[in-house]
Order: C-alpha cells, then sequence, then structure tokens
C-alpha cells in the first residue's frame, strides 16, 4: 500500500530525478515555457514554486539556497532580478500546465508548463501570424474600389502642394 505517499518519483532514482528538476527548472527560467509530459510538469511545479517565492526576499542566504538546487549562475540571477520583481505581489501559483495532447510516439500526455506573469509576451507572438480569409467576392470588390479612391485622392493632393513648396523655397533663397 503506498499510504501517505504524494511524492512522484518519475521511475528514476533519486539523484536522477534531482539533477532532471533541476534542469527543467533552469530552463523553465530561462525561457518562460517548456514543453513535457504532464507528470514531468506537475513534479515541476512542486519543485520551482518554493525556489521562486524564495527568490521574493533577495538576500545572501535565499540566493544560495536556491543556487544549491539550481546549480547555474545564469538562472540565479535571472530568477532573483526579473522574474521575482514580476511576481512581487503574487502570494502564489507562479506556473501554470496546459495540456497539449499525446505524444506521437508513445502516446504520453504532453502540456507545456509556463510562468504566469510571462504570457503575454507568448501571445503577442502568436497573434502576428494571423492570416487574413476573404468572404465574399463583393467584399473585396469593395475594398478594391475603396483602395483605389484614396490612391486618387493622394493623387489629386499632392500636385497642388507642390507650388506652394516651391514657393516657400523660393522665398527662402531671396532671403
Amino acid at each position: 500500500m503506498r499510504h501517505n505517499k504524494k511524492f512522484n518519483h518519475l521511475g528514476r532514482t533519486a539523484s536522477h530525478r534531482g539533477a532532471m528538476l533541476a534542469n527543467m527548472a533552469c530552463s523553465l527560467i530561462k525561457h518562460k515555457r517548456i514543453t513535457t509530459t504532464v507528470a514531468k510538469a506537475k513534479a515541476l511545479k512542486k519543485y520551482i514554486e518554493p525556489l521562486i517565492t524564495k527568490s521574493k526576499d533577495d538576500t545572501t542566504n535565499s540566493r544560495r539556497v536556491v543556487f544549491s538546487n539550481l546549480q547555474d549562475k545564469v538562472a540565479v540571477t535571472e530568477l532573483f532580478k526579473e522574474i521575482s520583481v514580476k511576481v512581487a505581489d503574487r502570494p502564489g501559483g507562479y506556473t501554470r500546465v496546459i495540456k497539449t495532447g499525446k505524444r506521437l510516439g508513445d502516446n504520453a500526455d504532453m502540456c507545456f508548463i509556463e510562468l504566469v506573469d510571462y504570457d503575454e509576451n507568448m501571445m503577442k507572438e502568436s497573434t502576428k501570424k494571423s492570416t487574413r480569409t476573404r468572404r465574399s467576392k463583393k467584399a473585396t470588390k469593395a475594398e478594391d474600389a475603396a483602395v483605389a479612391t484614396e490612391d486618387a485622392q493622394v493623387v489629386e493632393e499632392t500636385p497642388a502642394e507642390e507650388p506652394a513648396k516651391e514657393e516657400a523655397q523660393e522665398e527662402a533663397k531671396a532671403e
């Protein structure tokens, strides 16, 4: 029986599991979003949330504690300088797990885990890739006619402005 045993061992030894979670935590801190299996994401969530909470208090001791877990100077620096500032007013729940479906090779449940306060950066990148769809041919003809009338207005305005510019230049030369 497994009464009161809530820790997921992920089919690994303790040292392998610790190294894997530390590497995944460093990747999450550096990239703000990583893709992994659901079981690993849940284990990573339990691993990294106390570290982010610890990073809110920027003291030498808290840096040493976080570094002993992560073993990566770049990740620790980014955690204390950027991430802790952004999550300073949040009382917890720094990560989000979003399921993406099954993996093709072994049908494992896949997801991506991301830092909650950095999702607007990811959303901006995905909205740039929107494509234009045509509703009907009448709508496109109306749009083409509108563009043509705008071009005609621009062409009509430019010759009228040119003599005024030439007169201003001639007056500037005379002075």
